[in-house]
């Protein structure tokens, strides 16, 4: 299986995947405040919704890959 495949395959599964699930969320740690040896860190949750045609374009895109990139003329 050569990388074009591969490529084709993730960009499918990953559009699939923003569909199903519509976005995903990730927590990030800050730093709020540093006064001296003293830290304080505050755990944000952020969250980033996936468009539905960016899932979509990704199915074609990964579609014309596998399709398209595995022939050689």
């Amino acid at each position: 299986m050569n990388s074009i495949k591969i490529v084709a395959i993730a960009l499918i599964a990953a559009g699939v995947l923003g569909l199903i699930y519509g976005g995903f969320s990730y927590t990030k740690d800050t730093t709020a405040v540093k006064l001296g040896p003293i830290e304080l860190s505050v755990k944000e949750k952020e969250t980033v919704n996936v468009p539905i045609w960016a899932g979509v374009g990704a199915i074609v895109a990964g579609g014309l890959l596998l399709v398209l990139g595995g022939k050689k003329e």
